[in-house]
């Protein structure tokens, strides 16, 4: 009689188990609904408006929402800042933004050939080694300040750099080393791709698609406290593109704000 009850208990355990681990299969397959909140996150764009939002001044439309989705041609019409700012200031936070390239229309010349401490590769003449390729170019401006901003753009370092800090001469070589990406993250054009980026004082964690790309780096003179905003970038003449626009979506952007 025992042996039957402890057979039956292990049975009972097993079935526990077993619907456990399907309940954990199914709910990694459940797809996420776009632009609602995760538990600990609240959503800072809802899918339908620009709520919450600051469209640049005479934008004429260019930044709009299609299909629960933010997207931006890049030919903003706006005479200042054309870049899309949250009305809110942040201090410490967690924030998740879901990003893609839609297109690459422009082929950029001027590349760098980056190396892992943030200096650009030279020849045995000491000229910068350059690349040419199809290149569109965006970002996440932090606390108010384009400088710093997590990039996005098409480059072979990937997308999560601080360039404005990784190419400031007067900052120390292990602060430039620091915001430089450790790995190439990137999705194909085309596909969407999710930044978690944790900011702590001056501190920046930038994970890419599940991989750490920057960790930990100093963002010296960053503001205490200050917005966030998508990036603006790109210009025409004669009707073409004169360098990497912003021709980019966005969608589930969610922060998790810190004490």
């Amino acid at each position: 009689m025992r042996k039957m009850r402890i057979v039956a208990a292990m049975g009972i355990a097993g079935i526990i188990l077993c619907a456990f681990a399907f309940s954990q299969i199914v709910s990694q397959l459940t797809p996420e609904n776009d632009n609602v909140a995760p538990p600990g996150f609240r959503a800072l764009f809802n899918g339908k408006d620009f709520t919450g939002w600051k469209v640049p001044e005479g934008d004429g439309g260019h930044w709009k929402i299609i299909d629960g989705v933010i997207d931006y041609d890049a030919e903003s019409q706006a005479k200042g800042d054309k870049s899309l700012w949250h009305t809110e200031s942040f201090k410490d936070f967690v924030l998740r933004v879901d990003w893609r390239i839609k297109e690459t229309p422009y082929i950029n010349p001027r590349v760098p050939y980056i190396l892992p401490d943030g200096t650009h590769a030279r020849d045995i003449y000491g000229k910068e080694l350059t690349l040419s390729l199809p290149d569109s170019d965006s970002g996440v401006y932090l606390r108010g300040d384009g400088r710093n901003q997590v990039n996005i753009w098409c480059w072979p370092i990937g997308s999560g750099e601080f360039y404005g800090i990784r190419m400031d001469q007067n900052m120390p070589p292990e602060v430039r080393a620091g915001v430089t990406p450790r790995h190439q993250a990137d999705k194909p054009v085309g596909q969407w791709n999710r930044f978690e980026i944790t900011l702590k004082g001056d501190r920046v964690t930038v994970v890419l698609n599940g991989i750490k790309v920057i960790d930990n780096a100093q963002l010296p003179g960053i503001a205490p406290t200050g917005p966030i905003a998508l990036q603006h970038h790109g210009g025409k003449s004669n009707g073409q593109w004169n360098s990497p626009p912003s021709l980019l979506q966005f969608k589930n952007i969610y922060i998790k704000e810190l004490k």
